[in-house]
């Protein structure tokens, strides 16, 4: 096994050099031979933090894993552009899930990116390039008249055309990075230009477009998570929500009014926070979440009910350590997390102020 590059994976309160590399270990410890990433092993894998895993990667130095990774979901992509939402402690055969869900399905355009910033690897974006087409196109394929898009397709081709705020969100960046792909292999594609503009015009203006899922902590950052919302917008919507899901010292609730704070939503948010400029706040929160941190493993618990002083569910996820590093990353200055999070060198796309 190699030695992770953690130079930048070090913050006060947070990680040193020595926890960064035991965390990025124990992400290449659950991957599989053929590149499959699970939650953990015995659990299943959904190609969305499969690819939130992967990146972490990247930004460790660990490209060849990531790469094995990327390469998982080229060769195990749906006639249709999809993937289904969960296999079998990520294996292609033993499917669990059959629904094939756009969020899941565009992040990979996202991962895909933050690989070629971090390598430079002209082949691997032509080889990943049809995948992120079919992808792009099957999440396109649920895009509504208003801008949003549909949640999902089931297995038999019903399309679940209700629309959830996180997962548009999440498709927005996603588009965004689509699009750099598209513009660096000089094929431009004006319908996605228009396609994101219509998205991030519902996004920002209409919430009613939208299932109404107020309640959680993911629907108040994931606007500004996926450049969906900036400057002045970006910042009244984080001071909007702060008093609702923030718990102080502990981390960020999933759910109000449950006093359940989670790993992954404490470290998004942070990202959320970096990328409008308060990197200090930004810190707090990950410093906050450290009692989640298994010191044996190095890995994550998801979550912590405050009340019972317990921790819940009793699982440690690599999706969780991969969005707690890609947080540290950031606030460390790693170029190619900054650049896919930041916005740096991502298109905004046209937005229909007029609809």
């Amino acid at each position: 096994m190699t030695t992770p590059r953690t130079e930048h994976l070090v913050l006060p309160g947070v990680l040193t050099a020595e926890e960064a590399a035991v965390t990025v270990r124990a992400i290449l410890g659950a991957q599989r031979p053929d590149g499959a990433i699970p939650w953990f092993r015995g659990h299943h894998l959904d190609p969305w933090d499969h690819t939130e895993a992967a990146m972490a990667l990247d930004a460790a130095g660990e490209h060849e894993a990531a790469e094995r990774a990327y390469a998982w979901l080229a060769r195990h992509q749906n006639p249709d552009g999809s993937w289904y939402a969960a296999y079998a402690d990520g294996d292609f055969e033993d499917v669990t899930d059959r629904g094939r869900e756009t969020n899941f399905c565009a992040y990979i355009a996202v991962g895909v990116w933050h690989h070629y910033l971090a390598t430079g690897d002209d082949a691997f974006l032509d080889r990943m390039w049809p995948s992120v087409y079919a992808a792009v196109e099957f999440v396109l394929g649920l895009q509504q008249p208003g801008g949003q898009i549909g949640w999902k397709r089931e297995d038999d081709g019903t399309a679940t055309n209700e629309a959830l705020l996180t997962g548009s969100s999440s498709i927005h960046h996603a588009l965004r990075c689509a699009l750099a792909i598209a513009d660096q292999r000089e094929e431009p594609q004006p319908d996605w230009e228009l396609a994101l503009g219509l998205l991030r015009h519902a996004i920002r203006r209409h919430p009613e477009r939208f299932l109404d899922k107020d309640r959680y902590s993911m629907d108040w950052y994931y606007p500004v998570l996926g450049g969906a919302l900036t400057g002045v917008e970006a910042e009244s919507r984080i001071a909007e929500g702060w008093e609702r899901f923030v718990v102080p010292g502990l981390g960020v609730r999933c759910v109000v009014p449950n006093p359940w704070v989670t790993g992954g939503e404490s470290a998004e948010l942070a990202l959320a926070l970096w990328a409008v400029g308060e990197s200090d706040r930004a810190l707090e929160i990950l410093q906050s979440i450290q009692h989640l941190r298994d010191p044996k493993t190095g890995l994550y618990w998801t979550g912590y009910v405050f009340d019972a002083r317990a921790v819940w569910p009793e699982e440690l996820t690599t999706w969780t350590a991969g969005s707690l590093l890609l947080a540290v990353a950031a606030l460390g200055g790693d170029e190619p997390t900054c650049a896919v999070f930041g916005g740096e060198r991502l298109p905004r796309g046209l937005d229909a102020e007029c609809c």
